[in-house]
């Protein structure tokens, strides 16, 4: 295991379909960690094809973490995250739920599909800021994630 925050780069993916909350994601996490390399899939689909490296995704890292908004076109993030804890080679992968929806349905059903975390977007700008800042601050920076083969 490798502690993560000491100039290890980082490869975060954001599944998010909305631009806005997709350019304040990268600002923030560009301000609070120059280690982390963020990159965007706008639905489901994409996602999906990023991490099984199809497509123009050939050559594309895997993620450390993976930050799953839960409603996107396409295929939703429930359905991403079941596809993710059912493949071997990508459930070990971090997935934190980062949605508008506070609804305990979905809280239980990401946690009964594996979800490592569920994370309610705030709609004020500052505290938006400030929870993908606390995402940095432990996710990014004080948990150790396996860095071997084994798991990828």
């Amino acid at each position: 295991m490798t502690a993560i925050g000491m100039g290890v780069p980082m490869e975060v993916l954001l599944v998010e379909d909305s631009p806005g909350d997709v350019r304040l994601t990268q600002e923030t996490l560009r301000d609070a960690n120059r280690s982390v390399h963020l990159h965007v899939a706008s639905d489901g689909v994409e996602a999906m094809a990023f991490l099984r490296h199809e497509g123009v995704h050939v050559r594309d890292p895997r993620p450390d973490l993976i930050l799953l908004d839960l409603n996107l076109p396409k295929m939703d993030g429930r359905e991403v995250l079941s596809h993710i804890k059912a493949d071997d080679s990508l459930k070990m992968i971090p997935v934190i739920i980062l949605t508008t929806s506070e609804s305990e349905a979905d809280i239980v059903k990401s946690y009964q599909l594996q979800a490592n975390c569920y994370l309610s977007k705030p709609v004020q700008l500052e505290a938006f800021e400030s929870l993908v800042k606390s995402i940095n601050d432990f996710w990014l920076t004080r948990v150790k994630l396996p860095q071997d083969g084994s798991t990828r």
